[in-house]
């Protein structure tokens, strides 16, 4: 009964003492969103945020969709992070349980020769000896090391969750500029062929010009050279097609092959630039979201490390069957136990536990500097996709106005030509100007779908 009542008295002393000395409170950095702002002139922040939309009310296209589908089911860096996530849930387990006792059985039989000159040899040639026991141990949580520990792992768990939000988000975005680029690269190849196929038309109205002396073997060569210029931009843009076809096919996670898709000119995405107030990346953005998992987890363990600096105090107790017979094993006379309460407080260490407690420190103030380059970086990502986007918009409107206009001078031109009253090179700069300005009108149309897919993935959209 003693030993009873002087375990319910440390026990008892363990939790008062608790009440006093606990570990330190995670609260989030108040600094850390003063100065946070979004760099734009046309767009106003409010409480709607696109990123609270799920990719597919921003994607409307079926075959995306699918093709979204496949990637997040079988794209390898998800299925990485999904087993990051069962890792960190098996330590966050493992942290739960440090509330625990821990309980130990121990089976044992020894048989020992004596020496006949050795203490004992006098009486006994021999000796056996039969032990069947268990052993409890446990450990008050005074100083919160161990919710500490419970929380850090926590953070750690909810880091991975996070981090596999980051993977899925970042993967949606990808596959969706890719394909945007493929559709955008049909077009392109469209326009070209369109101008390989009225450039050996052009070539043939030249040479019947020069038949007709109206103009030389100079224009019917740069003619042939402006067909040849259009052959080789094809065969780039072919090549690049099947390049990025490969590119989406490892992030479908399959080997490469054909890609299927729509048309770029019949696209429909949800353009609303709703982002939000600037403090929705704490709560929105995947990678932001880890990066502050990172810095509680570093702040928990320095309350760990910290604790290390004061008196643990554990109690154990055994308790078993121990016999020299066999026979006489199961007896009241065999039960035998152990109690031992102790409280164990550091003195000297070799500056071990000073050491941790300064390392977790740095380590701490290196993740609160990891947290706000992240969200700074975000905000940065948020503003580009912004600037990107309007520029876009201003630069479709200004190039569509100059491909009409080259379009123009090109019908002008070559009917100015075939009645004497225009120079050939005027024709010749009309019809390369055309073709280079609708090939930069349908990259300026792709950069307002990427910048559309950088702001939604930037602002954390794609995980919900």
């Amino acid at each position: 009964m003693k030993i009873i009542f002087k375990s319910i008295f440390i026990i008892f002393i363990s939790f008062s003492l608790q009440s006093c000395f606990v570990a330190k409170d995670y609260e989030r950095p108040e600094e850390i969103t003063d100065e946070l702002k979004f760099r734009t002139e046309n767009i106003e922040t409010d409480t709607n945020n696109i990123a609270k939309l799920s990719w597919k009310n921003i994607f409307e296209d079926e075959v995306l969709q699918q093709h979204i589908d496949e990637a997040l089911e079988n794209n390898q860096d998800i299925r990485i992070a999904l087993q990051q996530i069962q890792i960190a849930n098996s330590y966050f387990k493992q942290g739960k349980a440090g509330y625990y006792p821990s309980l130990n059985v121990n089976g044992e039989y020894t048989h020992q020769e004596l020496a006949p000159n050795s203490q004992f040899g006098s009486f006994f040639s021999s000796l056996d000896q039969y032990e069947l026991s268990a052993s409890l141990s446990w450990e008050a949580d005074i100083w919160g090391k161990i919710r500490s520990n419970k929380r850090a792992f926590q953070a750690q768990y909810l880091q991975t969750q996070a981090a596999h939000k980051a993977v899925k988000t970042e993967l949606i975005a990808n596959v969706a500029s890719a394909y945007f680029q493929l559709m955008a690269l049909d077009e392109q190849i469209k326009t070209t062929e369109i101008t390989i196929e009225n450039r050996k038309n052009s070539l043939e109205v030249t040479k019947a010009l020069k038949d007709a002396g109206n103009v030389n073997s100079v224009a019917v060569n740069q003619t042939k050279a402006q067909l040849h210029t259009a052959e080789a931009i094809l065969l780039d843009l072919e090549n690049d097609t099947k390049l990025l076809e490969n590119t989406l096919s490892i992030l479908l996670g399959k080997t490469p092959e054909k890609i299927v898709r729509n048309s770029f000119e019949n696209q429909n995405v949800n353009d609303s630039l709703m982002t939000g107030v600037p403090s929705d990346l704490l709560e929105n953005r995947p990678d932001v979201i880890q990066a502050e998992y990172q810095f509680i987890n570093a702040f928990e363990m320095t309350n760990v490390a910290k604790s290390n600096f004061y008196p643990s105090i554990t109690i154990s107790a055994t308790s078993g069957l121990q016999s020299l017979s066999l026979s006489d094993f199961i007896s009241g006379n065999s039960i035998f136990a152990t109690f031992i309460g102790g409280l164990t407080q550091p003195i000297f260490n070799r500056r071990q536990i000073k050491t941790e407690y300064e390392v977790a420190q740095s380590e701490q103030k290196q993740a609160f500097l990891n947290f706000e380059k992240t969200l700074i970086t975000a905000s940065k990502e948020v503003s580009d996709a912004i600037l990107n986007y309007e520029y876009a918009k201003k630069k479709i409107k200004i190039k569509t106005s100059e491909y009409e206009a080259y379009q123009s001078a090109v019908e002008d031109s070559q009917e100015l030509l075939k009645n004497g009253l225009a120079n050939y090179l005027e024709v010749l700069n009309a019809r390369e100007n055309s073709l280079n300005t609708k090939l930069d009108l349908i990259n300026a149309e792709l950069t307002k779908y990427n910048a559309m897919i950088d702001l939604y993935r930037s602002l954390g959209g794609g995980w919900q």
